[in-house]
């Protein structure tokens, strides 16, 4: 009886869903494309039935990102593999739409309703349905298991903060964690978190995104920008609203010559919707703003000796973190100085940029913990403090190089979650859920990707 009158609510709730599409899609228009797909509409033609369709969903550009590497290493698993992607915003579509091979199909999730979950179901007839990290969605859930389709959340977290939410909605989230085939957990916490709402946590792997490597041309290119400059690089990466008008205030604060000239400030934005927003609110705060989408061979040459009036560089592109992090020497995390939890830091490390966060970091507990101990990070309790840090730290060569080792060493520790996740997929299609997707030739090889070599998670 609930599960039906949560069912009544979101059909009831449609035509707000599709209002919100289109104001969200007056500033990302990628909020308008194929909208009926959300409402199990599709101009596609239905796959074969024949059982080599792999869904995996990936709600926005983090999980997307994750994905990458476990799309890259089932299909060298088994080369017949059909990738049916979905996504719930429009940047992780936009990234998602670079995995996409002839027969593949990328579509958004359905709303969460029996009748639009049963039609997606039915039209795409998925072997496996591979979710990752968070997004479980009650009547999609039930769907698949009374469909037979197992449902594995992989590279799962569950926040403590998220955990609360899901109590108080037990009578739905108790259901739908239950119905899973199985649950790989990031973290220790993130399992016991997970059991408590009944998920059939089968192993703790360590996070997917360790496993990711960056872009090596991006590495490249962002140092030899670097180089040019001349001074320290300081990011504040995928900044989240009201965070940037709190840093402006604090470097406004600060003496020209202290802060402003000696450091060079970049702000990535989190949400590519706001770059004009933060663009506009920098030029109010009285500086100049550059643009990372209008250089052409890296920073203007004005922007490189102190000016009179100091500039903000502005990272305004989809797709180059791994640029950004390697262009900066030091980068403020963002997300973490309101309560929102924090972005990822994993991605920072990796590029060997050192990273200073503030107190709320939820959504990376467990990394950000590791990441404090093994010297790759720092915490502090506001920006006041994080800009005083990162400057300092920034200036200091000696210190600057042992953080830099220690984020590239820290990122290499805990790689190994992509070989764990594969050798659970390949035990959970071999065991009590139909035989596995065949290679091309009908044999069944190692995976490729799952290699034993890589380093355990500590």
């Amino acid at each position: 009886m609930t599960r039906l009158l949560y069912s009544v609510l979101m059909w009831l709730v449609q035509p707000l869903l599709r209002r919100k599409l289109a104001r969200r899609g007056q500033q990302e228009p990628g909020y308008l494309e194929a909208v009926e797909e959300r409402f199990a509409h599709y101009r596609a033609p239905a796959p074969p039935p024949d059982g080599k369709t792999v869904w995996v969903h990936a709600v926005s550009l983090g999980e997307t990102r994750a994905a990458t590497l476990l799309v890259e290493c089932l299909r060298q698993r088994w080369p017949g593999l059909r990738l049916l992607l979905t996504h719930g915003t429009a940047t992780g579509r936009a990234e998602g739409a670079k995995l996409l091979q002839v027969g593949d199909v990328q579509t958004w999730q359905p709303w969460d309703t029996p009748v639009l979950v049963r039609r997606f179901l039915d039209h795409f007839k998925p072997r496996i349905g591979i979710l990752l990290e968070t997004e479980i969605w009650p009547n999609l859930a039930d769907a698949c298991a009374k469909a037979g389709v197992p449902l594995v959340l992989a590279n799962a977290r569950l926040s403590e903060h998220s955990m609360r939410w899901a109590r108080r909605l037990g009578w739905l989230a108790r259901p739908a964690y239950r119905s899973l085939a199985a649950a790989w957990a990031q973290t220790q916490d993130d399992a016991e978190r997970l059991v408590s709402l009944g998920a059939p946590v089968q192993g703790v792997f360590g996070n997917l995104k360790f496993d990711a490597m960056p872009d090596a041309q991006q590495l490249r290119t962002g140092r030899i920008w670097r180089d040019r400059v001349g001074r320290p690089v300081i990011m504040f990466a995928s900044s989240r609203a009201l965070e940037e008008a709190a840093l402006l205030r604090v470097l406004m604060a600060l003496p020209q010559t202290e802060v402003m000239c000696a450091v060079q400030w970049l702000i990535v934005p989190r949400h590519p919707q706001r770059f004009d927003e933060v663009a506009s609110l920098v030029e109010h705060n009285g500086l100049a703003i550059s643009r990372r989408s209008r250089w052409r061979d890296g920073p203007p040459a004005d922007s490189v000796e102190p000016e009179s009036m100091p500039s903000i560089w502005l990272g305004d592109t989809l797709g180059e973190m791994a640029l950004y992090y390697a262009l900066a020497d030091v980068a403020l995390l963002g997300g973490s100085f309101e309560a929102l939890g924090g972005q990822n830091l994993i991605e920072a490390a990796a590029c060997a940029c050192p990273v200073v966060m503030g107190p709320h970091t939820f959504n990376f507990a467990e990394a950000a913990r590791l990441a404090l101990a093994a010297g790759a990070a720092q915490r502090v309790d506001n920006l006041a403090l994080a800009v005083a840090a990162a400057s300092a730290l920034a200036r200091d060569k000696a210190a600057l190089q042992a953080a830099q080792q220690s984020a590239s060493a820290f990122a290499l520790a805990h790689q190994g979650a992509l070989a764990r996740t594969l050798a659970a997929l390949e035990k959970l299609l071999e065991s009590g859920h139909g035989s596995p997707i065949h290679d091309a030739d009908g044999t069944d090889k190692p995976p490729p990707c799952a290699s034993p070599n890589l380093p355990a998670r500590r």
